[in-house]
């Protein structure tokens, strides 16, 4: 059984597209999306996407944001870039009706989910918080708290925007990286993002597990200029972010 993972969507639709051109040739037979699906230039094409997918949606801290189930949608230390990104984010909020939102509040906090019968627990940060950062340098000690003494072999989530396939203990964490947004960095440093959309496939078969981590083209520029375009603030900002 082969299952394409996407995560962190932010409303770019032109990579979304690439994404799932990408796995329908790839053949998988279900796909699931880990979160953060609207908060970008595009959020309201890019959810009806989503939609039309009918695949299962965990909820991400952005997507919560717009429910209001988040005070600010950056809890950030204060600076210059966390008020461009929350001006950004009330617009893009903006930009959604309330059959959009209707939607967002169906997305779950986290699935579990059988695939050739190898259990797996899907979240957007982790069990504990979609707000959680798991990373390749994540101390085990701090890994534990999140999840608990017992889980599943497999453990997909997504938010750091960064791809991953990591062995803990008797389990495998796996990121897909962003399909919208992949980072090269992030604060504090100056926000960086990759020309490119991410996604994984994993594949199981009797028990053994084979993780894809992938990445695939789409027209960049095309994109940026609709963003710039778009009647978003700062999108001069937002554009000149990505590395070309």
């Amino acid at each position: 059984m082969r299952v394409g993972f996407i995560a962190d969507i932010h409303g770019n639709l032109p990579a979304l597209d690439a994404v799932l051109a990408e796995l329908e040739r790839q053949e998988v037979e279900r796909i699931v999306c880990l979160g953060d699906v609207a908060v970008g230039p595009e959020p309201r094409a890019s959810l009806a996407r989503v939609r039309n997918l009918g695949c299962p949606v965990v909820l991400g801290n952005w997507d919560a944001a717009f429910l209001g189930q988040s005070p600010t949608p950056v809890a950030a230390a204060e600076s210059d870039t966390t008020s461009i990104v929350n001006a950004i984010h009330a617009w893009w909020g903006a930009q959604l009706s309330d059959d959009d939102r209707t939607y967002l509040g169906s997305f779950t906090p986290q699935l579990e989910l059988a695939i050739d019968g190898v259990q797996a627990l899907c979240f957007h940060g982790s069990p504990r918080s979609y707000d959680d950062w798991i990373f390749s340098t994540t101390p085990d000690d701090d890994l534990l708290p999140m999840f608990g003494d017992e889980r599943p072999q497999l453990l997909l989530g997504g938010h750091t925007h960064v791809q991953l396939a990591r062995r803990w203990g008797s389990s495998l964490i796996v990121n897909p990286g962003s399909v919208g947004l992949p980072f090269l960095a992030w604060w504090p440093e100056r926000v960086r993002v990759a020309p490119w959309a991410e996604y994984a496939i994993v594949t199981a078969d009797d028990g053994r597990l084979h993780v894809d981590l992938c990445r695939t083209t789409f027209d960049v520029d095309s994109f940026l200029r609709f963003s710039r375009t778009s009647g978003m603030p700062h999108a001069d900002w937002w554009a000149d972010c990505w590395v070309r």
